[in-house]
């Protein structure tokens, strides 16, 4: 997937919009919305590597690359949300205050409104800014295209965007009315210096028969931790339309653990392609009982292959995978000891209940500003 690059236009549209606004003083640290609004993901996670030719034979390679490029989804939204709140934290906006502007995008008129003190799922939030597309405001989504929730002290906010309003004019490829992303940030965790979750719902499915279309995710929720130069990684992406050798078994998981450890630039993960029904929380099941291994293995038996004939298949589907600065390098043993610190963190993360990430769905808060 590419990043989605409509988002990216909101960034210069507030830059313009807050300058009218900004306030004579200084800036200072105290005063303004937090600083960092994202954990950085090694990029030994989130870079795509090249398939070998194989003749088309599908195996363990193809399983551990995809899961590169869904943690660099994810990877990407956080980015766009970082580069929101850098945008208001250098307009200096901490305190209530409303305007409105003339999107260059798609010419509409978009209305922002900063309050104080509000109240989201339970937590009160110094400051909320909601951004909503002026002639949509009736519609029942209210029009609202971003929702930006956050603390200062200590540091804790959550962002929630829709592109469909953000630019009408605009359609990214993964993008449509109902496509929701949702970052929530904390440096409040007694485990991690720093969390964020990362939410993406109803994204466009394309068209299955086409190329690799049908490992295309619909829904994600992804748990980023930093911890010194560890960075644990686990979560979920669904795929409705995936199938592998049976094509009357569809819809999968991507289900996944993983550690990245910045100082070696190394990473280990394990994945697990249980059912997109699968209602199941252990991770015995989700990374063991649906390991690769055992999914593409039972798939083959079934369909009548011999243990002799499904060997290419079964390449690199051994757990874990490991990963350096190129991407996916091998899988079961570890290439050196410089993936050690990576592989002990993440020994115990399990990743999210299936069915829950399947049937994911992100919303705004509802009540009237």
């Amino acid at each position: 997937m590419k990043k989605i690059s409509l988002i990216l236009s909101v960034v210069f549209a507030l830059a313009v919009a807050f300058t009218g606004c900004k306030k004579d003083k200084e800036l200072t640290k105290a005063d303004i919305v937090p600083q960092n609004f994202k954990v950085d993901i090694p990029s030994s996670l989130t870079k795509s590597t090249a398939k070998a030719a194989k003749d088309g034979v599908l195996n363990g390679n193809d399983i551990y690359g995809h899961l590169s490029n869904f943690i660099a989804v994810g990877d990407a939204s956080a980015d766009i949300v970082q580069s929101i709140m850098r945008a208001i934290r250098q307009y200096d906006l901490d305190q209530a205050m409303s305007f409105s502007y003339q999107s260059d995008d798609d010419g509409r008129t978009k209305n922002v409104v900063i309050i104080e003190n509000s109240e989201f799922e339970g937590t009160n939030w110094e400051y909320q800014l909601t951004m909503t597309d002026a002639d949509s405001e009736t519609n029942t989504d209210g029009g609202k295209a971003m929702q930006i929730f956050w603390n200062n002290n200590p540091v804790k906010g959550i962002a929630i965007l829709k592109p469909f309003n953000l630019n009408k004019d605009d359609r990214d490829v993964w993008s449509g009315e109902n496509t929701m992303y949702r970052i929530d940030y904390s440096e409040v965790d007694a485990t991690y210096d720093a969390t964020m979750k990362v939410y993406i719902s109803g994204l466009v499915l394309p068209d299955a028969s086409i190329g690799d279309n049908k490992f295309a995710m619909e829904t994600m929720k992804m748990f980023v931790g930093k911890k010194g130069d560890i960075v644990d990684v686990f979560g979920n992406s669904n795929h409705p339309n995936a199938n592998f050798f049976d094509e009357n078994t569809v819809g999968f998981n991507w289900a996944f653990a993983a550690a990245g450890d910045e100082s070696a630039d190394r990473a280990v993960a394990e994945v697990g392609l249980p059912p997109s029904n699968l209602d199941e929380t252990s991770r015995t099941v989700l990374l063991g009982d649906y390991s690769i291994y055992n999914v593409f293995h039972d798939e083959l038996i079934e369909l009548g292959y011999q243990e002799a004939d499904i060997a290419d298949y079964l390449v690199n589907t051994q757990a874990p995978g490991y990963f350096n600065s190129d991407g996916f390098v091998a899988a079961g043993t570890a290439p050196s000891d410089a993936y050690a610190n990576a592989q002990a963190s993440m020994s115990n993360l399990t990743p999210y209940n299936p069915v829950l990430i399947s049937n994911l769905n992100i919303q705004f808060k509802n009540d009237a500003l």
